[in-house]
């Protein structure tokens, strides 16, 4: 094998590593020679010394030698990595799975440099093996100190290569690491790698949050983790609607996973009220925040409220007709019951929010009127109705 570095004939390294009956301690020995000369250009002298460390794994005998070859992978791999040699994807990828912590005798570290080169390398064609990896790794949670540890190593490795690979597929499984049983180090690791992974990742999280295998406070934080991305508003309104929908299509009666998906609903709700619609199924949902929570023993006010201000920005017609149904309900309820609390402060409510519309709808101003001159309400409920017309410019 010649192969030069800065001129210089590697012939004697390689002469040397290939040398029969060398054994795994002199071939570690050429390997840290040749990185201490911190040479470079030097692709296919590691590419060619990885295919001959793969070829020597079975002659592994004592715990020296493993020791040795564990040495040996590692400044491989490091030194493809440096290279970016690319022709060596498929031993990368061998080493990955020779030395994989499933196998208790393994470290990890290897593993890890080993996933770490295929993503320096470019090794797209590697990335769905490393997110099938990545995914077993975080479906297959340990309490075990030892195996957790030796893990996470290679867990590092896949992060690390899938944000440089990225590919859009990994996001998912790099999300779940994010959440997932890992050390907080990990989970950081995995959240910082996401944004660069893909910028807009909205088709993953709505997949996300609509498994219905992923419990909500993983669906909550998917969203939020929407939220945190440069995505355009576009798509964001787009997760949004996902996420109301999830958030009363949802059913559970664990009060955790309830408070959870409320989070959702009322986070996307804000959303929607910044960033518009961009699913008409939207105007249902809004409609079961407000339905919902008002025939509730214990209603949420603050979903209410926020429904109903959202409907008010939104100021479509659609918008519009969902307050003017939810007035029209609550003068019923005005004139044969029945009307408490909760009515009174709902009516509250919803009169501004249709005024704050600026609609020019005659429905609207007729029910608004009859309500400023109907002996059914108090002075004050009159007045309400009242302050609306004027802001509607009557």
């Amino acid at each position: 094998m010649a192969v030069f570095a800065q001129g210089m004939d590697m012939s004697y390294y390689s002469d040397e590593f290939n040398r029969t009956g060398a054994t795994f301690a002199q071939r570690l020995k050429v390997l840290e020679e040749v990185r201490d000369e911190k040479l470079t250009g030097i692709g296919e002298f590691y590419h060619e010394a990885l295919e001959v460390l793969l070829h020597k794994t079975p002659d592994i005998k004592t715990r020296d030698d493993r020791t040795a070859t564990d040495a040996s992978a590692r400044i491989v791999c490091q030194g493809l990595a440096a290279e970016k040699y690319e022709d060596a994807a498929p031993e990368l990828w061998r080493t990955v799975e020779y030395f994989d912590v499933a196998r208790s005798y393994n470290e990890g570290l290897v593993m890890q440099d080993a996933l770490v080169a295929l993503g320096q390398i470019g090794a797209v064609d590697f990335a769905p093996h490393i997110i099938s990896r990545l995914t077993d790794f975080n479906t297959h949670a340990t309490s075990d100190v030892e195996t957790k540890r030796r893990i996470q190593r290679a867990v590092v490795g896949a992060i690390n290569a899938l944000e440089t690979l990225k590919d859009p597929d990994g996001f998912t499984p790099v999300f779940f690491v994010s959440v997932g049983w890992y050390d907080p180090p990990i989970k950081s690791m995995a959240s910082v790698a996401l944004p660069n992974i893909v910028d807009d990742p909205a088709d993953m999280i709505i997949s996300i949050i609509r498994d219905y295998s992923v419990v909500p406070e993983i669906k909550y934080e998917a969203w939020r983790e929407m939220l945190r991305t440069s995505a355009p508003n576009t798509s964001k309104a787009k997760v949004a609607a996902v996420a109301l929908a999830t958030g009363w299509t949802y059913s559970t009666n664990n009060q955790t996973y309830q408070r959870y998906l409320r989070e959702m609903r009322m986070s996307a709700i804000d959303t929607i009220r910044m960033m518009g619609v961009e699913d008409d199924s939207v105007y249902a949902n809004l409609e079961k925040s407000y339905s919902n929570n008002f025939i509730n023993a214990i209603p949420n006010y603050d979903e209410i409220k926020k429904t109903l201000e959202t409907l008010s920005v939104l100021k479509t017609d659609e918008a519009v007709n969902l307050l003017l149904k939810f007035l029209r309900e609550l003068h019923t309820r005005r004139r044969s019951g029945p009307w408490g609390n909760k009515e009174r402060q709902v009516f509250t409510m919803v009169i501004p929010c249709l005024g704050a519309t600026k609609t020019q709808s005659q429905d609207v101003r007729m029910l608004l009127t009859t309500i400023q001159r109907s002996q059914d309400y108090t002075n004050a409920e009159q007045n309400i109705a009242g302050a609306a017309l004027r802001e509607l410019g009557q």
